[in-house]
Formats: C-alpha cells, sequence, structure tokens
C-alpha cells in the first residue's frame, strides 16, 4: 500500500541504452523517471542498457525524482538478470512488464526478499494484456499486502490495443472500460495509477487533450516518451490554485469545535460533507509534495 503522497504527475521513459538520455534525465523537470530495459531496447542491447542503468541509478544525480527501472518480464532471456541488477542498483521502484495476475508480482516480490532489498524499494505493474484486465482486482489488492510491496498501476495501452486488436483512437472510446476497471482496482488496492502514453509526441493539442481525459478518469498521472510532454502534463495534473485553496477553507471549517461532530456545512452556499474534506486533504498534501519538489 503507498506509504506516502507524492506527486506522479509524469512519468518519463528513458532508453536505458542511451547514455546520453540517462544523463539529460536528470535535469528534466519531472516526477518520474521509467529507465527502460524492455520496449525501447533492442535484444541485441539488453545487456549492455541493464549495466548503464545500474551505472547511472548507483552513480545518483537524479536528485528528488523518482526513479522506477522497467525490467524485461521474468519468462524473458533477460528478464532474471534484469531483476537481480535493479535489485542491486536500488531505485525507488521496479516495473514489472505484462503483469496477467498477482502471481507475477509474488514472484517478483520473493526475488526481492532473497535479494535482501530494502523495504523502501517498491513495485509497479504494467496493467498491458488481456488477462490483467480480467484480473485487476485480484492484482490491486496486492497493494494491501506489505509483502509484494505493490505501489503503482501503469497502463500499456500500447501493448493493450495489440493484444486485444483493439483501435487506440482519439478519445480512446473502446478502452475507457478498461481504463477505468483499473482506476477502480487501483483504488481497492490503495495505490497509484498512471495513464498510458499518447503517441504523437509533436501533437500537443492532442496530448493535452488525453492529459485533461486523464484526470477526469482519476488517473494519478500520465506516463511520457518525450521531454517536450512534461509542461501540458503537470498542468493538467496539478491541483490549481483554487483547488487548493477551496480544499483549505473546507478543512479550517470542518476543524473548527463547533463542526466537529458535523457531517455536512455550509460553506458560501454550498451544502459540503466532510468526505469533500478528506478528498481536499489530498489535494493539498498533492499541491505541498510539488512545492515541495520545486523548492528543492
Amino acid at each position: 500500500m503507498t506509504t506516502s503522497i507524492r506527486p506522479r504527475r509524469s512519468a518519463l521513459y528513458m532508453p536505458g541504452s542511451n547514455t546520453r538520455a540517462l544523463e539529460k534525465a536528470k535535469s528534466l523537470d519531472v516526477d518520474c523517471l521509467i529507465l527502460d530495459l524492455e520496449d525501447a531496447v533492442a535484444p541485441d542491447m539488453k545487456a549492455e542498457a541493464r549495466s548503464q542503468i545500474v551505472t547511472a541509478v548507483q552513480g545518483g544525480g537524479y536528485g528528488d525524482r523518482e526513479v522506477v527501472i522497467r525490467i524485461n518480464g521474468l519468462d524473458t532471456a533477460w528478464g532474471e538478470d534484469d531483476l537481480k541488477a535493479a535489485i542491486d542498483a536500488k531505485p525507488d521502484a521496479i516495473l514489472i512488464p505484462k503483469v496477467n495476475s498477482p502471481a507475477d508480482l509474488e514472484r517478483a516480490a520473493h526475488k526481492l526478499a532473497l535479494g535482501n532489498a530494502p523495504q523502501s524499494l517498491r513495485l509497479w505493474a504494467m496493467m498491458e494484456t488481456p488477462l490483467a484486465m480480467l484480473n485487476a482486482a485480484a492484482i490491486a489488492a496486492c497493494g494491501r499486502d506489505p509483502e509484494v510491496r505493490l505501489s503503482c498501476f501503469v497502463m500499456g495501452t500500447n501493448d493493450l490495443a495489440k493484444e486485444t486488436r483493439a483501435k487506440l483512437n482519439p478519445g480512446r472510446e473502446v478502452m475507457m472500460p478498461w481504463l477505468m476497471t483499473c482506476v477502480a482496482a487501483a483504488r481497492t488496492g490503495g495505490i497509484d495509477i498512471l495513464d498510458g502514453v499518447y503517441n504523437n509526441f509533436s501533437d500537443l493539442d492532442g496530448f493535452a487533450a488525453e492529459c485533461a481525459q486523464g484526470v477526469e478518469m482519476g488517473m494519478d498521472g500520465k506516463t511520457l516518451i518525450h521531454p517536450k510532454q512534461i509542461e501540458a502534463c503537470h498542468a493538467a495534473f496539478s491541483p490549481s490554485e483554487e483547488e487548493v485553496a477551496w480544499a483549505r477553507k473546507i478543512n479550517e471549517i470542518f476543524d473548527q469545535p463547533e463542526n466537529a461532530s458535523k457531517g455536512a456545512i455550509q460553506v458560501d452556499g454550498k451544502m459540503v460533507e466532510r468526505l469533500h474534506a478528506d478528498m481536499g486533504l489530498r489535494v493539498i498534501a498533492i499541491a505541498d509534495a510539488i512545492a515541495a519538489r520545486s523548492e528543492a
């Protein structure tokens, strides 16, 4: 289960085979970095990319960015070595691709335990297969099991389109049932969920529209494929000044002694329930975490 609130508005994929990209990542205003050993790396470059990522992560310099290593699947020729190397590198999290069931995460978590990985090292799960959609609630339940360490879902919409033969069209109408299923599942597991990538990184208007859609769905952030997408992503997934001010106001009013036993109160002509104050606490926490990042 997620133990602390931190902004995960943006998660930028960076190919592990590109040392220049790994270095550039240290200067990018992004919340999370996904250093990739899977899709972005050709088979003949896997071993070299693995070594480069370990060197980069152990060398540090990424500041308060959340560093995540995406390994190859444990059923591939590279997966076991990737996982061992990632444990040794000690990133913030390891992203497991093509998770189909809780067993996939339990297997990875067992290897983390055997490798004496620090408790702070979390697992993230790529949700990108038909079976993952059918098992979303069971997979998300791993977020309630401290031994499994699951803290985040990442939607793999490209792979999901490929494996289901569904069209990944603007608006993502046919994807919506799966996306919302995973949002609901993530909330039952107490974990975050990041939206899939937008492939046309030159289409910033289309990207901004898809970010807005992700916010409406309840996503915590979005995965990115190019640095030029960061600004619009942060604009969409950051609480506005008005939202933060309103959240602070209603919580201050509910905290007044005369309102301690009330489930609902009137504020500025609106009926506000205590659940809205609870929702506002997360808005405040995210805003404070973003402000702390900016000041670091």
